[in-house]
C-alpha cells in the first residue's frame, strides 16, 4: 500500500546497491541524507524506550530515536534477529500519545501489505497439501461470486491463475485505473450491498471492469490481486481466511497473538497501539461525517488478505525465521515450496532486473536478500530478512503526521544504518521470554 512511485524508486535503488528508499527520494528532493554505512549518531534525543538496553547495539536506539523525532511519529517497535535468535526487541515513544502510554517491545500494531508474505505462506502450504494448484484458474474458484447484473465480463479473466495473484501479474494496474479496495462506498452502492462493502463485493464489481494488460505480461502490484487469494483459500478450506492462516502458518511458527485488525477505534485488540494521520476522510461506514483516516477512513475488514494484520515485532520474526530456508529455525514450508516462493517468475516479467517480486517477497537474490514493506494511513512497517543471518522488522502507529512526508521511504536506510553500527551481537535469544 506504499505510493507505488516511492516503491519502485526503492527497488530501483536496490538493484544499484543502494538499500534505501530513503536515498533515492531524498536525493530527488535536493535534501541532504546520510549514507546507509554513515556511523550512528553520538546522541539519542530524549524518547521513551521499552525493553532491554543492550550496550553493543546502541545504534540501533540511536538511529530509530533519530528518525522518529525528525518525523514526528508517536510511537514504533523495532526486533531484529541475528542467526535465528532474537537480540534485539525494543518500544519506541508511546502506543498512545495522549495517554502517555509507552509503546511495549511486543506492542501490537497494524501492519499493512506485511500481510501479504502471510497470505502467499498459507497459498503455498495449501500447494503443498495437494488441494491447491498454482496454475489453477482464480475466478473457476470464485464460480460463487456472480457478475452483476449487465456487467461486461473481460474473458481474460478466464485466464488468471493462482500464480499470476501471488506475483502481481494477474492484469490490474492501480496506476493505469484505480485501486478497488479503496473504493468501498462506491462499490458498496454499486453493488446494492451494505456499507462499507466487503471483499466480496469488490470481487463481483471487478467482474465488470477491463483488465489494464493480458495476465501475466507484466508485474503491477495489486492490493486486489491478494484480496482474491484471500477468497480462494476460503473456498478451497470451507472455513475463515485468518482460520486458515492461523492452524496452518502463524501456530506451527509459534506465533498465538496475531489477528485481523478492525477499522473503528472501539474495536482495536487489547495492547494494539493508537493510530495518528493528519487526513480527515468521509467514513466509509456511514453516509457524511468525517473521521480521522486510520478509523473508519478505509475498510480494514475488507483489506484482510493484502492488508488487514495486526502483530508484533516479535511474532514477525517468528514468521520470517519460519521461512527463510535458513538452518537455524525450522521452517514451516519444505525448502523445495521456499525455492518456489522466492524465484523470478518466468518471462517478460522482470527480464533484465537485478531485483524482482516472487510471491510475497520482494527478492535481490546476488544478495538473497527478501523484503517488504507496508503503508497505511496510520501505519508504516517494514520487513527484511538478509542473506548473512540477518532479520529484522520496524512497526510505527503513523506514517508521519508532517505534511509531504519522505518518512515512509527513509525507515529501510536507517534500518540498514543501524544494523552496520552494532559493535557486538548478543549470544542470548531473546524468543524464549516473549509468549
Amino acid at each position: 500500500m506504499t505510493r507505488p512511485v516511492l516503491r519502485r524508486a526503492a527497488w530501483a535503488a536496490r538493484a544499484a546497491g543502494a538499500s534505501a528508499l530513503g536515498v533515492v527520494v531524498l536525493a530527488a528532493c535536493g535534501a541532504a541524507s546520510a549514507s546507509p554505512m554513515a556511523p550512528p549518531p553520538a546522541v539519542t534525543p530524549a524518547m521513551p524506550l521499552s525493553g532491554l538496553a543492550i550496550p553493543g547495539m546502541t545504534s540501533v536506539d540511536q538511529v530509530i530515536s533519530l528518525l522518529m523525532t525528525r518525523w514526528d511519529i508517536p510511537g514504533g517497535a523495532v526486533g531484529i534477529v541475528k542467526d535465528g535468535r532474537l537480540v534485539y526487541a525494543r518500544g519506541f515513544g508511546y502506543a498512545d500519545a495522549e495517554a502517555k502510554r509507552v509503546a511495549a517491545p511486543d506492542a501490537l500494531f497494524r501492519i499493512a501489505s506485511l500481510s501479504k508474505p502471510i497470505t502467499a505462506a498459507a497459498v503455498l502450504r495449501l500447494v503443498e497439501q495437494n488441494r491447491l494448484s498454482l496454475d489453477a484458474k482464480a475466478f473457476a474458484l470464485l464460480s460463487d461470486l456472480k457478475p452483476l447484473v449487465g456487467a461486461t465480463v473481460d474473458p481474460r479473466l478466464a485466464d488468471i491463475t493462482v500464480r499470476h495473484l501471488l506475483q502481481h501479474a494477474g492484469g490490474w494496474d492501480r496506476d493505469a485505473s484505480f485501486d478497488p479496495m479503496f473504493r468501498s462506498t462506491e462499490i458498496a452502492a454499486a453493488t446494492n450491498t451494505p456499507v462499507p462493502a466487503s471483499a466480496e463485493a469488490v470481487i463481483r464489481f471487478m467482474h465488470g471492469q477491463r483488465l489494464d494488460f493480458d495476465p501475466g505480461r507484466r508485474y503491477a502490484y495489486s492490493n486486489f490481486g491478494y484480496a482474491v487469494l484471500g477468497r480462494i483459500i476460503e473456498r478451497v478450506t470451507v472455513g475463515p481466511y485468518d482460520k486458515f492462516v492461523q492452524d496452518a502458518v502463524l501456530t506451527p511458527a509459534g506465533i498465538h497473538r496475531m489477528r485481523l485488525g478492525r477499522s473503528l477505534y472501539a474495536d482495536r485488540a487489547p495492547d494494539e497501539v493508537r493510530y495518528y494521520d493528519r487526513a480527515s476522510l468521509s467514513s466509509v461506514f456511514a453516509a457524511g461525517g468525517a473521521v480521522s483516516a486510520p478509523y473508519g477512513g478505509f475498510n480494514l475488514e475488507a483489506m484482510d488478505a493484502h492488508g488487514g494484520w495486526v502483530a508484533s515485532t516479535v511474532d514477525l520474526l517468528r514468521f520470517a525465521t519460519a521461512v527463510d530456508r535458513l538452518p537455524t529455525r525450522p521452517d514451516i514450508l519444505a525448502g523445495a515450496t521456499v525455492d518456489m516462493m522466492t524465484a523470478k517468475p518466468p518471462s517478460p516479467l522482470w527480464d533484465g532486473s537485478a531485483f524482482y517480486y516472487g510471491m510475497g517477497w520482494l527478492v535481490r537474490p546476488a544478495e538473497q536478500n527478501w523484503w517488504h514493506d507496508g503503508s497505511l494511513p496510520g501505519t508504516a512497517s517494514i520487513m527484511v530478512r538478509t542473506g548473512t543471518g540477518l532479520a529484522w522488522v520496524a512497526l510505527f502507529n503513523a506514517r508521519s503526521i508532517k505534511p509531504n512526508s519522505t518518512f515512509q521511504g527513509e525507515i529501510d536506510s536507517a534500518m540498514w544504518q543501524a544494523v552496520k553500527g552494532v559493535t557486538e551481537w548478543p549470544t542470548y535469544d531473546l524468543f524464549s521470554t516473549f509468549p
